[in-house]
């Protein structure tokens, strides 16, 4: 990635500093992306002006993964990999102590396609009504007391996880709506399963059986008054009733690899996917007079957004694109007209989180962007190295700094001057 001249070559490898109490203000990031699903940050729980370096308020080791952390009642919840067992851990967020640890036994075979060492477990817990929510890449689901960490059920799906075909791990994050537990399960050789759990019990509310799952997390979005789930499948997009579980539609979306891995944004007036192969495409969901009826609105084959998930704010798309060694991008999102792209080499994925008035890009080589939600201009404001791993999880902002998961530690940062005065943006072409 190209750097900006000023930019920071973070002070944390030489600066370490002691938490003084409590964050600012309490933070609830309660699953993959945040509470709504969205990758938005309202802006009382981020940094108000970002500062010229960061420094480490404390670092943890917490073994293998690609989960991303959760914060809520000023715990951190991680799900990691150690050996041939998977690891739920919460930390205090104010100092880094460690509270509690469970693990459990959970052999994963890796599919032999995948090139080096590939475990996870890759979806992000979900945290609601004093319960952390956990599904390992092998498919066990389980549910943890957040205050002491007991198990309070465990639902284990493996025996619908194969990994002879082409799927690689269970990678759909867990998500609590309208007081459901839904997850989706299975492979491409076994077939796939959206289901609909109680919280409380793990008891099944409603299933719907399919071909194999994507990558994808599923959202629940309201459409013309009918709260659905969409998901993506390994070879399609469905559109499920909420309340029972019901088709309501499909589309295809095909991929020679499975590689269905972008959560879907729904703008308010079109559904949005991507995949490294199909490009971009935008579909209008109408209720007809035979049913629901999903239709191509726009695409746009040169924004490939592979691993990375874009944000929507004021009529435009935010996201990454695959293409020329990763580009950042923004997409006009009634058209799919490529409004800006940076100009490549910007790291194999990015996680892309709009954070009050400021995107946050954090690609996987530990190189963090501040840029503003510009349509004009990929406008850099701050960019800094915030870890000394790849960063292959979302980060969490905090009111005063960041929590990062690199290859093998969980940081917390905090402003290493916190009287530091804003940069002058800086304008890359």
């Amino acid at each position: 990635m190209n750097r900006v001249v000023t930019a920071t070559r973070w002070a944390i490898a030489a600066v370490l500093v002691v938490a003084a109490g409590p964050p600012a203000a309490a933070q609830e990031w309660t699953g993959w992306r945040g509470p709504e699903r969205d990758g938005v940050v309202p802006a009382s729980q981020t940094i108000e002006a970002w500062p010229e370096a960061f420094a480490r308020a404390w670092r943890v080791e917490i073994g293998e993964g690609y989960s991303s952390p959760v914060v809520s009642g000023g715990r951190v919840f991680l799900h990691s990999r150690e050996g041939n067992a998977e690891v739920v851990t919460a930390f205090d967020l104010s100092s880094g102590a460690r509270l509690w640890r469970q693990d459990y036994p959970a052999l994963y075979v890796q599919n032999t396609i995948v090139p080096g060492d590939l475990p996870g477990p890759f979806a992000t817990p979900a945290v609601d009504g004093g319960r952390v929510f956990t599904l390992g890449a092998a498919g066990i689901l389980s549910s943890w007391d957040a205050a002491s960490g007991a198990l309070v059920w465990r639902n284990d799906y493996s025996a619908s996880v194969q990994v002879t075909g082409l799927f690689c791990g269970t990678a759909a994050s867990p998500f609590v709506a309208g007081g459901m537990l839904i997850v989706q399960v299975g492979s491409d050789a076994g077939g796939g399963r959206v289901l609909a759990l109680d919280p409380a019990t793990g008891d099944e509310l409603w299933v719907w059986s399919g071909v194999g799952p994507g990558y994808a997390s599923p959202i629940v979005v309201d459409i013309e008054g009918q709260r659905q789930v969409v998901t993506l499948t390994e070879s399609s997009i469905v559109g499920l009733d909420a309340a029972n579980g019901e088709l309501l539609w499909s589309v295809p979306f095909t991929d020679e690899w499975h590689e269905n891995i972008m959560t879907p944004v729904w703008t308010g007036e079109h559904l949005v996917v991507s995949g490294p192969r199909q490009g971009t495409h935008a579909f209008t969901i109408r209720r007809r007079e035979e049913g629901w009826r999903a239709a191509p609105a726009w695409s746009n084959a040169r924004v490939t957004m592979y691993m990375s998930s874009p944000v929507l704010t004021a009529g435009t798309l935010y996201g990454h694109s695959s293409t020329r060694s990763g580009q950042f991008v923004a997409l006009d999102a009634a058209s799919g007209a490529v409004q800006w792209a940076s100009e490549g080499r910007e790291g194999d994925l990015a996680s892309v989180l709009l954070a009050g008035d400021d995107l946050l890009l954090l690609n996987s080589d530990a190189e963090l962007v501040v840029a503003e939600p510009n349509a004009e201009a990929f406008t850099v404001a701050r960019q800094y190295e915030v870890a000394d791993g790849a960063t292959w999880s979302m980060p969490v902002p905090l009111p005063d700094g960041l929590l990062i998961r690199d290859a093998t530690s969980l940081l917390r940062l905090v402003p290493a001057d916190r009287e530091s005065a804003p940069q002058e943006p800086r304008r890359r072409r």
